[in-house]
C-alpha cells in the first residue's frame, strides 16, 4: 500500500511542472533549503553522489539563478552553497502547486477519512523528521 501511495503521489506531483530543474537538481534545492551554507563535499554526501557530479548540478542551478556560491569565511578554498531568493521562490511555488494537486484529491474523501489521514500523516512526519535528524547527527559524528 505504501508503494502504491508513493507512486500515486509521484504521478500526481508529476503534473506540477518542475521546469527548469531536473529531479536531481530538485533534490539539491531541497538539501540546500535545510542546510544553508553547506559545502560541496557535504552536499555530495547528502545526495549520495560525487563532488564533480554535484558541482555540475550546482553549476546549472547557479546559471538559472537558484543557487549562490560564496567563499567560506574560515577557508578561502571552500565554497558555501545557498539557495538564492529566486530558488526559495521556486520551491515555494512548487510546493503550492503540489499542495493544490493533493488538496483536489483530499476533497474527494469523506471528512472522517480526511481527519484520520491527517492524524496519520502528522505521526508520519514526526517519525520521518526524527529519523532524518538522527541520520544527520550520526553522519556528522562519523
Amino acid at each position: 500500500m505504501t508503494a502504491q501511495a508513493a507512486e500515486l503521489l509521484e504521478v500526481l506531483w508529476g503534473r506540477v511542472p518542475t521546469v527548469p530543474v531536473s529531479p536531481a537538481q530538485l533534490r539539491v534545492l531541497f538539501v540546500l533549503e535545510h542546510h544553508d551554507g553547506i559545502n560541496l563535499r557535504m552536499l555530495a554526501e547528502a545526495l549520495g553522489s560525487t563532488p564533480p557530479s554535484t558541482s555540475r548540478l550546482c553549476d546549472r542551478l547557479q546559471a538559472v539563478g537558484f543557487v549562490e556560491r560564496r567563499v567560506a569565511a574560515m577557508s578561502r578554498r571552500e565554497l558555501q552553497l545557498s539557495l538564492s531568493r529566486r530558488g526559495r521562490a521556486f520551491l515555494s511555488e512548487l510546493r503550492a502547486g503540489r499542495e493544490r494537486a493533493l488538496h483536489s484529491v483530499l476533497e474527494q474523501l469523506p471528512a472522517t477519512q480526511r481527519a484520520a489521514l491527517r492524524e496519520g500523516l502528522e505521526a508520519f512526519c514526526t517519525a520521518a523528521a526524527t529519523l532524518i535528524h538522527d541520520d544527520d547527527s550520526t553522519a556528522r559524528t562519523a
